[in-house]
């Protein structure tokens, strides 16, 4: 088993290219067929315009790895599987990045060819799993969390804007219109329990036996043909993903709410709160967006 950084990985957008020593994704290589690409960005796991190149070569090395079959995406952070994006860089950094291969912005890009690629992705979710996290989670094949240590949310509504990756279109298909809107229009927390009763999740496991079923489930896909993975991938996604027109629709919202004034001023807010600095404000989200969203009606 190896392990190594992204930085060398080949990139198809090369204004993409990920700096050298700044490596939020690490590739452990259990096998020729299966992969593990491990977060490790702390202390928050936050991703921001400098994770889009580095994603976009782990993407990059699933889609050209002929032997490849399976990825499982995991944490290498306590308490954080992938969070929110970041909202330090001015936002041009994000616009001026040109568009991936399929047409659309680096994000859903990514997340699209994610979806697509004729390998299985698994996402092992230990910590939270807010906006981005939620987003790639929901762009995987399966999703596994933790039972006790799990967290699932799309919190934006709560900062004043919309999400930007995609559960507008993926969540309806996956757990119903009601159930969807529950979770995008409440802003809450989603323990992994009532994740796996609502089937945001395939299963919530207890948190010791969550990493040796992944990796079996993993490793048993992994002695399967490749072709034949592919050709049953590429048919339950005609049946359930969503066109690429309705992501990026998506894409364009966040753009165009998360620039308007009251998102700017929640923003500010949370910021001051200790947003990305404060580990409790990371850990509450929904509560402190929440009294943000109060205070402003007030």
């Amino acid at each position: 088993m190896t392990e190594e950084a992204v930085d060398s990985e080949p990139t198809r957008i090369v204004s993409l290219k990920p700096p050298a020593g700044n490596s939020q994704f690490r590739i452990t290589r259990v096998s020729p067929a299966y992969w593990r690409v491990t977060i490790d960005h702390p202390p928050f796991n936050i991703y921001g315009p400098d994770s889009m190149p580095q994603l976009n070569s782990i993407i990059t090395a699933i889609e050209q790895d002929e032997p490849l079959k399976v990825v499982v995406f995991n944490s290498a952070v306590p308490g954080f599987f992938l969070t929110h994006y970041d909202f330090v860089p001015p936002l041009e950094q994000t616009t001026s990045m040109p568009p991936g291969p399929t047409g659309l912005p680096p994000l859903p890009d990514m997340l699209v060819r994610l979806s697509r690629a004729p390998v299985v992705s698994i996402v092992s979710i230990r910590g939270r799993a807010s906006g981005v996290g939620s987003e790639l989670a929901l762009a995987s094949d399966m999703r596994f969390a933790s039972r006790e240590n799990a967290i699932l949310s799309q919190f934006e509504i709560g900062a004043g804007f919309m999400p930007g990756g995609g559960p507008m279109a993926r969540l309806p298909r996956l757990i119903g219109r009601g159930r969807a809107l529950e979770i995008l229009l409440s802003g809450n927390d989603i323990t992994g329990d009532i994740a796996e009763r609502y089937g945001y999740v395939n299963r919530a496991l207890p948190d010791t036996e969550l990493d040796g079923f992944v990796d079996a489930l993993a490793c048993r896909i992994a002695t399967f043909d490749k072709h034949t993975i592919a050709d049953i991938k590429a048919l339950v996604n005609d049946a359930s993903l969503p066109p690429n027109e309705a992501l990026a629709a998506e894409w364009s919202g966040f753009l165009a709410s998360v620039q308007r004034p009251a998102a700017q001023r929640n923003i500010g807010k949370l910021m001051e709160l200790g947003l990305q600095t404060d580990p409790d404000v990371e850990i509450n989200l929904a509560r402190y967006t929440g009294q943000v969203s109060a205070s402003a009606d007030e």
